[in-house]
């Protein structure tokens, strides 16, 4: 890579910088195919730079493209070489097109990833149709001429959800999204700075009380059904856990095999035990309270 490439930063040259891309020479379609098969089949560095260099004037212009989103065209032309690169990297030259239609691709996506990542401390686009509304809604709000922040109309929620094929409620939530600004949650809520806006926040997790209560509980309930368990005969205790403790449950026909019995047989064995267990666990429930003591 030039030199010039690497000192182009936030702060850097940027008029500079375009003047020494321009001195790179243009390929032709054979010179390029040489070069892509001197790197392709001998991994020949010389010929890499060559097929970045000559491109670089590619890259600026697009990256030129996502000014709009307010981050240094420094750092969106270096995201586009790292696209270009990549691109070299994996350019087939026998498949019969010119580089730079392959590589378009590829540094279009290293800026707009870029852009999505920088744009906003949330994330905005997860899917393939959510960073496709991210890159077009400002433009076709351009189109409408409805750039005001706010929120759109229905009939212009309705017409861009059509044009890009998506629901219109992702329409609403993406422009809501691209007109809030970040806010620190160390700002302070007065401007006397007493108390910040993340001390207002609510935590949605339950309080130690809750927890220790809800266990509590819970420890009480399994001793109780430990202990009434015990009124249960073998047959009984074995019927209900295969069919009521275990993730994939014992068939009555599977049961009704084993003991020699009918399904119906199995079946009103089941009910009785679930019955007579839910007794035994009210009476110690009762004992429990009458004793004033918490089972264990």
């Amino acid at each position: 890579m030039a030199s010039a490439i690497l000192k182009l930063g936030p702060n850097g040259d940027l008029s500079r910088y375009l003047r020494e891309i321009n001195k790179f020479p243009l390929l032709s379609a054979e010179e390029e195919f040489a070069l892509a098969c001197r790197w392709r089949d001998h991994q020949d560095v010389n010929a890499a730079h060559r097929l970045v260099t000559s491109h670089l004037r590619l890259v600026a212009k697009i990256a030129f493209g996502y000014q709009g989103y307010g981050l240094p065209i420094g750092e969106l032309i270096g995201e586009g070489n790292v696209g270009m690169m990549q691109a070299v990297k994996r350019f087939d030259p026998d498949r019969g097109f010119r580089l730079a239609t392959y590589a378009i691709w590829w540094i279009r996506a290293a800026v707009q990833e870029y852009v999505l990542h920088s744009w906003s401390l949330v994330k905005i686009g997860t899917t393939g149709a959510q960073k496709k509304l991210f890159f077009n809604l400002r433009r076709l709000k351009g189109e409408l001429r409805a750039l005001d922040d706010g929120d759109l109309p229905p009939e212009q929620v309705s017409r861009i959800a059509e044009v890009l094929n998506v629901p219109d409620q992702d329409v609403i939530d993406m422009n809501r999204r691209m007109a809030a600004c970040d806010h620190s949650l160390n700002t302070p809520v007065y401007a006397d700075g007493d108390g910040e806006w993340q001390d207002l926040l609510q935590d949605a997790a339950e309080s130690q009380e809750t927890t220790v209560a809800e266990q509590e509980e819970l420890s009480d309930r399994r001793a109780l059904l430990a202990d009434a368990w015990r009124v249960l005969n073998d047959r009984q205790r074995h019927i209900l856990t295969e069919r009521r403790m275990k993730e994939e449950p014992v068939t009555l026909e599977e049961l009704a095999i084993h003991y020699g019995v009918s399904r119906e047989r199995v079946r009103q064995i089941e009910v009785r035990a679930l019955e007579t267990l839910g007794k035994a666990m009210k009476v110690k429930m009762k004992q429990g309270a009458g004793s004033g003591l918490r089972c264990r």
